[in-house]
Parts: structure tokens; sequence; C-alpha cells
């Protein structure tokens, strides 16, 4: 889905939906309260959020990766694969495709071992088969059939929580104050245009994404995303000084047909441009046509890492 524009506002179309925001908000406050929750052995960590759309979650979960593996640790990811059709199974980058087991979870096993179960539980139990010493579950914040030793709600700081209002009327999955309940921290990426890490009752970790330069012929690119905001991959190649001569853009998770690439590389030639797209949607380019685009690669860059990953640590090394 595309992130629709009303939900950074209050308008009409916002308070007509409100009523049903609501009813979502209630359906998630009852979910939470009456499903079983189980445990294993090992610590998870939750990166979650309490909006939809895209907040930077995948290279945060990619970045806290790197930080515990610094630390000496076996981290594995565990996804419940996201428009994928197979169940149970640990990625492989070789042989699974993203119709198969999702986008996400194709770069988050360049990585750490990466597991997917819609059941969370389930899965928990085959990254602590595979002899992982901590679990860092990519998503998850509003499903509570795995206990988490520690939540992070990751947070847009440019656009913060949008309207303050419940899908479909705004951008949350649950009321603030009730998803701020049940997390230990924040991480605000990009610009805290809301100054959240002053507002709110939990410890904030700052963090940006840094893009990388990519090889380009020339500095003229034809720019396509299938992600919640194509706006942030437009604005990074914008700060890297790299003209954008048009850019497609396509729904979140989108798979992408031969004719929509060939549409976007005959655009490029016809422009005197390069084809250029995000990690997350390169993944999804057909094995054959991959060398005719370019990727933008990009890192997570935190404030403190090393007082993140002591955070991180005083929590999953705590005495049992």
């Amino acid at each position: 889905m595309r992130t629709p524009s009303f939900w950074q506002k209050n308008n009409w179309i916002s308070k007509l939906l409100t009523p049903l925001g609501e009813l979502y908000a209630l359906g998630t406050r009852i979910r939470l309260k009456t499903k079983k929750t189980h445990k294993v052995k090992i610590p998870v960590i939750c990166i979650g959020n309490l909006t939809a759309g895209g907040t930077g979650k995948t290279p945060t979960a990619i970045s806290l990766a790197v930080l515990l593996q610094n630390a000496g640790l076996y981290p594995n990811f565990l996804s419940r694969g996201y428009h994928g059709t197979v169940q149970n199974v640990q990625v492989n980058c070789t042989t699974h495709t993203p119709q198969q087991v999702g986008d996400e979870p194709l770069l988050l096993a360049r990585i750490a071992p990466t597991f997917i179960n819609a059941d969370r539980y389930q899965g928990a139990l085959m990254a602590q088969h595979n002899q992982a010493e901590c679990i860092l579950m990519d998503d998850g914040f509003q499903n509570p059939s795995l206990y988490k030793d520690l939540s992070f709600i990751v947070i847009d700081g440019t656009i913060g929580f949008g309207n303050g209002k419940c899908i479909p009327a705004g951008p949350l999955r649950e009321h603030i104050t009730d998803g701020l309940k049940r997390a230990q921290a924040a991480l605000i990426i990009g610009d805290d245009n809301f100054n959240l890490s002053t507002s709110l009752n939990i410890p904030c970790f700052k963090g940006k994404i840094i893009p990388e330069l990519p090889d380009l012929q020339n500095n003229r690119v034809v720019a396509f995303a299938g992600i919640g905001r194509p706006q942030k991959f437009y604005t990074s190649l914008n700060e890297l000084g790299i003209e954008i001569v048009k850019t497609f853009d396509f729904p979140d998770h989108h798979y992408y047909s031969e004719d929509e690439l060939n549409t976007v590389l005959t655009e490029a030639e016809l422009l005197n441009a390069e084809a250029i797209t995000t990690t997350k949607d390169f993944v999804k380019i057909p094995p054959a046509l991959q060398s005719r685009f370019k990727v933008l690669e990009i890192r997570m860059q935190w404030e403190d890492s090393e007082k993140l990953k002591n955070f991180i640590l005083s929590y999953i090394r705590k005495p049992k």
C-alpha cells in the first residue's frame, strides 16, 4: 500500500474514518490482552513500530544485528515473511525468491540467519534450535504470541506519528499511550522534527540513514521504488547530488513484472539516464535483468552506538 497523504493531517477524510480507527485500536487492545504469550530460552528483541508505512525497520534491524555481532553474540532474525508464500523455513539467499519469503527477509539473511514463520513462537524455536544467542524480531510489536525481553519502537522523526489517529483514519496501529507502555525504548530515525526524544517517557536513541554513492556512468537517473514512502529514497539521491529526471512509484512490497521493468529501462534510455532503485526493490528484480539496474545501498548511523549497544546488552544479559 501507499501511505495516504491525509494520514499526516486532520481533515474531513480522517475525521470521517475516526470511528473505524477506534474500532481498529480496540481490536488490537483486545488481541494483546487475550492471546496467550509463549517464552523461549533465549532473549527476544523486537524491532517494531506504532505506525504503518516505512519507518526504516529493516536497516535498523540490520544495524542492531551488526552491533550485537561486534559484541561477540550470534543473533538470528525472525520475520513473518510478509507477502511470501512459504513458511517455517530458514531463508536461503541463493535459492529462495522474494515471492517465496518476502523482500525484507532476503536483505536480513545477508547479515544473519533468518527464519520465516507467521507463528512467531514457532519461528523463535527454530532460531533457538539453530543455537542463536538472541533473536531480532523484525516487526511484531503488536503480536503477543512471543514474549519479548526488549521492545524498540522505530519512529521516522520527520513525520512522527502523523495525525495521531489509528488505521484507516491515520497511520497508527494502536494508540500511542498503549504502545509506549510496552516499549522499553524508541529509535528515532532522521531529523526529530517533533522533539520526540524529549517528550516520550522512554529512553530514545537517534540515528540516520546514510546513503552510499552508487557507481553511475553519469549523474542522471530514473528512480523507482515500491516502499511505504518513496520520497525518502528520492531525498537520499538528491542529498548525494544525483539528478532525478523521472520517478516511478509502486505500492509497498510490489513485485515487478518484466513489462514494468522494461518500461523503466526504456524511459531511462530515452532520457540518457540510468535506472536506480532501493535494495529492497533490487532483490525483486529477476537475476537476468539485475545488471541493467543500479541500487542505492544504505547504512544506519547511530548518534551513540556504544550507548545503544550497552542498553541492549543490559536487557539480554540480565541474570536468569
